[in-house]
């Protein structure tokens, strides 16, 4: 296992770079200019000398590999400044949003407690929601229960997020007056009443985020112990007398999460990229918003480090989906 981690890491270098490459073309070749918010009456000299102070007159390959330098080498030594008080950084240029002149790694940092508190926690809420939904419909197939699961999970797949968002503002918000029907980013947790104002405020944008990913993950959590329940391996463990907890919740429930664990670990770096349509309902100041916002602004450097940091979850939580296929099932071995 420890041999198959080292070569897919190792594996993953070129791969990012390819995807970096990837990204940076792709921006180049989309339409837009960066000076298209420069008020009309900028002269073109003034916006000629603003496009050199952003680097835009270098060539593509140049400006490429010092966004690599930047992201690779810079960034990192930031991060290790940060942490044990050290200055390798000092001096050096770090990657620079177009559009607020800040280091695009210091605004993601800010961004991310948001998208975590809302995408974060409507995640482990949905997944603990969705796994004892799909195992107890799975093991009573086509009782009330598990029609009443399969409305819910097509009612969770068939509205989108822009419809059920506004619907709970409309009935909790409006008509109820439960919740406030705007997020608060500037709110600060510091005591207890300060927590319950939070949680408030999370309810809704957590319960529109929560019913989608649910109604994924527990129809194939459903799937895929209704495959395993009619497997050899079952009865045999039945006629040997255990008990059905056992043969249900060890045996079955191991082989059936193998598939599940794939759109769990795939789904994780969702979170940091935040919910853009349930973000820009509820007005979460968050990762989502921050690329909307980037890319409205042909903010460049902060669309392509947003797209590449995704890229890189999801590199890496594929690999960790792969070491616990190994953990989950033990026939799978990558020697």
């Amino acid at each position: 296992m420890l041999t198959f981690t080292i070569r897919r890491l190792i594996l993953a270098v070129p791969t990012l770079l390819f995807i970096s490459l990837m990204i940076f073309l792709l921006l180049e070749l989309a339409p837009g200019d960066p000076m298209a918010q420069v008020p009309l009456t900028v002269p073109a000299e003034v916006k000629e000398q603003m496009r050199q102070a952003l680097g835009l007159g270098e060539p593509m390959h140049v400006r490429f590999w010092k966004w690599i330098v930047q992201f690779f080498w810079i960034e990192p030594q930031v991060l290790i400044d940060s942490m044990f008080g050290t200055s390798f950084s000092e001096g050096d240029l770090r990657v620079i949003s177009w559009q607020t002149r800040s280091p695009v790694m210091d605004i993601v940092v800010q961004r991310i407690p948001q998208t975590l508190w809302v995408v974060g926690t409507a995640y482990v809420v949905a997944i603990l929601i969705a796994l004892p939904i799909g195992i107890y419909s799975a093991y009573r197939q086509y009782s009330w229960f598990d029609q009443a699961g399969t409305f819910v999970s097509m009612v969770g797949f068939s509205v989108p997020p822009f419809f059920s968002g506004v619907l709970v503002i409309v009935i909790f918000s409006v008509n109820l007056g439960w919740f406030p029907s705007i997020y608060d980013t500037t709110h600060r947790v510091s005591d207890w009443d300060s927590f319950v104002v939070q949680l408030q405020q999370m309810i809704m944008p957590v319960m529109v985020l929560a019913l989608q990913i649910t109604a994924q993950l527990s129809r194939f959590m459903r799937a895929s112990m209704l495959d395993n329940l009619n497997q050899d391996y079952v009865r045999t463990a039945r006629a040997k007398g255990l008990s059905e907890y056992t043969v249900v919740m060890i045996h079955v429930l191991r082989n059936s999460m193998i598939p599940v664990v794939t759109v769990i670990a795939l789904g994780i770096p969702a979170i940091f990229g935040g919910a853009i349509i349930t973000e820009q309902v509820f007005k979460v100041n968050g990762i989502g918003q921050l690329l909307i916002t980037a890319i409205q602004a042909n903010d460049l450097p902060m669309v392509q480090t947003l797209t590449f940091i995704f890229a890189v979850l999801i590199v890496l939580f594929n690999l960790i989906a792969d070491v616990l296929y190994g953990i989950l099932d033990p026939r799978i071995r990558y020697d």
